[in-house]
């Protein structure tokens, strides 16, 4: 109820359309305008494999922001920060959108250019016609590539541009109408530093294990699931501004192997030692070793669903596997939630459903997200 009554407060003219609360339809508003969408959230109410239509008006306007999108539907918890962070996305864009057709002084170009060529075309990827989109490129410390994007308006320099970055934290920079792009660019430097231990742990996991998801993480992702096994993995949420603390971790797959697990994570959590890396603390809290990419395929530990016959639905790996450990089918939680639904012998309480395995005929017991908003 407090999800529903916080969305309604935030758009009111955004309503549920069914009893499971998987589909909202109405009008998002930013800057007195109402703007057409339907969102739509899987079984599981997993946003990041949420679809969103929207008007051909809003698409225009959104046009150029939809990897910010994507990042935030996979950082957001609840639709409800989502739709905050959805309309803050559409303020800016309208003020752009306005901004391009204001005529700009010919001082904003010479102006333009001169920074540009005080800060070196050689760190200068793109540039639109108009002048008014450009992006930038960047090396860290440990030569990773970076792009800002920096959208710029009739009033630039007295106003700052619009910074975008592919991060895992807010980046705000510091401005000041006698500032350049020089300033922001060193700003960008500082910040892919502050940056790098939380980058050089997640290289080392995409490096030495088999990441299930995401399948291509960007720059800003924070989470990685990691095989460990046949039908077993562990879920890692590491905190960028401190990568080297324990991260929180929750795991996946059938209960008699997850249990000893849990056990000796919980057992050996003192061991943690923040001046080795993340997944080296892992190996010896967990006493594995991860399979490595070096000598095993994906495809030994990545099996297909049981019921769609696919591994990926829409973007996600199977969740779910059967306790049976003669059986351990894998399942997308919304492929199997359809299925047990769809089950004369099987009974719901509140978010749980209890019915049987596919397979073995094992009663499973599926619990579905709580988090609806």
């Amino acid at each position: 109820m407090a999800g529903s009554a916080a969305l309604l407060r935030h758009c009111p003219l955004l309503l549920p359309q069914n009893r499971q609360g998987t589909a909202y339809e109405g009008f998002v508003t930013a800057q007195g305008r109402d703007f057409h969408i339907r969102i739509l959230l899987p079984m599981d109410f997993q946003l990041k494999n949420a679809r969103i239509e929207c008007s051909w008006h809003l698409k225009k306007i959104l046009h150029g922001y939809q990897h910010i999108l994507k990042q935030r539907l996979h950082s957001c918890l609840d639709l409800v920060s989502f739709m905050v962070e959805l309309k803050t996305i559409l303020e800016i864009a309208l003020k752009n959108t306005q901004d391009l057709h204001l005529p700009r002084p010919p001082e904003y170009y010479s102006c333009l250019v001169r920074h540009l060529e005080m800060l070196g075309w050689n760190k200068v990827v793109y540039v639109d016609t108009g002048l008014a989109t450009i992006k930038l490129k960047a090396e860290d410390s440990c030569g990773r590539q970076h792009l800002i994007t920096l959208k710029l308006n009739a009033k630039y320099p007295s106003e700052p541009p619009d910074c975008l970055v592919d991060f895992p934290v807010q980046f705000a920079i510091s401005w000041m109408p006698q500032n350049s792009l020089v300033d922001i660019y060193n700003q960008f430097l500082v910040a892919l530093e502050s940056l790098k231990e939380f980058w050089d742990a997640m290289d080392e996991i995409d490096e030495k294990t088999w990441v299930l998801e995401p399948e291509n993480p960007t720059r800003s992702a924070t989470k990685r699931r990691i095989a460990i096994g046949n039908n077993v993995s562990v879920n890692v949420e590491v905190d960028p501004r401190h990568p080297n603390m324990f991260p929180e971790c929750y795991f996946l797959g059938a209960d008699h192997v997850v249990n000893p697990l849990r056990v000796k994570l919980n057992g050996n959590i003192h061991l943690w030692d923040p001046e080795i890396s993340l997944l080296q603390n892992l190996k010896d809290l967990l006493e594995i070793d991860f399979p490595p990419r070096a000598v095993l395929e994906k495809s030994d530990f990545a099996k297909d669903c049981g019921i769609c016959y696919a591994y990926r639905l829409n973007g996600s790996a199977p969740d779910q596997v059967c306790d049976d450990p003669r059986c351990g089918q894998p399942f997308h939680q919304a492929c199997l939630f359809e299925w047990l639904q769809g089950l004369p012998s099987s009974r719901q309480s509140f978010n749980v459903i209890f019915g049987e395995c596919p397979y073995c005929n094992k009663p499973l017991t599926l619990k579905s997200s709580t988090k609806k908003l």
